[in-house]
């Protein structure tokens, strides 16, 4: 009984061997038919029901359909990807769309056979709209250079100031755009555009919202002193009007009142945080411009908005910082700053309590100027 229960089994596996060659060799075979394609699907095998229309670059698909065995060339657009032979058969191919960028875009894959005949699919190659993640500076005189960092910056590019002003471009790379700024640029968004789409910034370049500190005028308790009006050849170039430079050294815990004071004495500048800041800081940015023509590399600055009262230990702002003599935008989220203090930050319609202070261990040879503080939103929702 054994044995003809083992002489079954052996019957079952050869003819399940034999069905499984023949399907196979039935695929692979030649049958000398015009190829077509049916459809394009993720090679996933828990998602083999998933058919595609189109793919983002670098990703593996599979082309299915019949007569593909002496497939020897494939293009995406004008751009040709890599065919492995051992993953081409009669009713499928396995390859990955190229990485390159496009120039002539079809939106069609173009199949390449030995006997020199093609055959087309409607496929498109997704590519990322450019995206604009910020500015090394954000205020930029006219004629001078901007950068701009992100990702997807394929060309041709342009870039576009608020106004419709379109820069020259000096450089290009993927993820970073160098610009001449044009004389018509206004304060608002920029727009970088390329073949593949559209996209307006969050940030505001020359960004004249919410600012709550400027020295535009002078204004408040502390140190006139400080403001720089008419920049001289050893200055820093001016980017916005009047600029603060603290050009001192300071001890260790040396008291230093840069700026500041309570509203009254600050003026209408102290109710200009949005109500929306205080309520959700998670949406909003607290940014300004520093310039350091020697490092920020030790001490301590203390930064004092929002409140109703001064706080000796306010936004800690840790070294080091070196700009290297160049104006850099600097952006805290709100809530990060938000979060330093013990109670909520509530909101005060007669106006904010404003200070700088250096405060802190170490000497520190400053010599670090300061533009435009305000609280801006995250998100450019128009």
């Amino acid at each position: 009984m054994k044995k003809i229960f083992k002489a079954l089994i052996l019957l079952i596996v050869a003819a399940l061997t034999v069905s499984i060659y023949s399907s196979c060799s039935k695929n692979d075979n030649n049958d000398g038919g015009t190829p077509t394609i049916s459809y394009i699907r993720i090679t996933d095998p828990n998602s083999s029901d998933s058919l595609l229309v189109s793919a983002g670059q670098g990703n593996l698909i599979a082309i299915v359909g019949t007569n593909l065995q002496n497939a020897r060339e494939i293009w995406f657009n004008d751009r040709k990807a890599i065919v492995t032979t051992t993953y081409v058969t009669s009713t499928s191919i396995l390859v990955s769309v190229p990485s390159e960028i496009p120039v002539d875009i079809t939106n069609k894959i173009k199949i390449v056979f030995s006997d020199g005949k093609t055959l087309e699919h409607d496929f498109t190659v997704s590519i990322a709209e450019p995206q604009i993640s910020y500015m090394d500076c954000e205020y930029v005189p006219a004629g001078e250079i901007a950068t701009i960092n992100g990702n997807y910056f394929y060309q041709p590019l342009t870039v576009t100031f608020t106004g419709g002003a379109e820069a020259e471009i000096e450089s290009i790379t993927d993820a970073v755009i160098k610009v001449r700024v044009p004389a018509g640029a206004q304060p608002g968004p920029i727009t970088v555009k390329t073949n593949f789409g559209e996209t307006k910034s969050d940030l505001f370049f020359r960004d004249n919202r919410n600012i709550i500190l400027s020295s535009d005028p002078f204004t408040g308790w502390w140190n006139a002193s400080f403001v720089v009006s008419s920049p001289g050849p050893d200055d820093p170039i001016a980017i916005n009007g009047n600029y603060i430079r603290v050009k001192r050294v300071i001890g260790a815990w040396g008291w230093t009142e840069v700026a500041g004071g309570p509203p009254d004495a600050m003026g209408p500048i102290s109710k200009n945080i949005p109500d929306a800041a205080i309520l959700k800081p998670e949406d909003y940015n607290l940014k300004f411009e520093v310039n350091t023509v020697k490092p920020y590399n030790n001490n301590m600055i203390r930064f004092n908005f929002g409140l109703s009262d001064f706080n000796n230990d306010a936004y800690l702002w840790n070294p080091p910082i070196d700009t290297k003599g160049k104006w850099q935008t600097i952006t805290i989220p709100f809530d990060e700053y938000a979060d330093s203090f013990a109670s909520p930050l509530t909101v005060r319609p007669n106006g904010y309590y404003t200070r700088i202070l250096l405060l802190g261990p170490g000497e520190l040879d400053a010599d670090i100027s300061f533009d435009n503080f305000r609280v801006v939103p995250k998100v450019n929702k128009d």
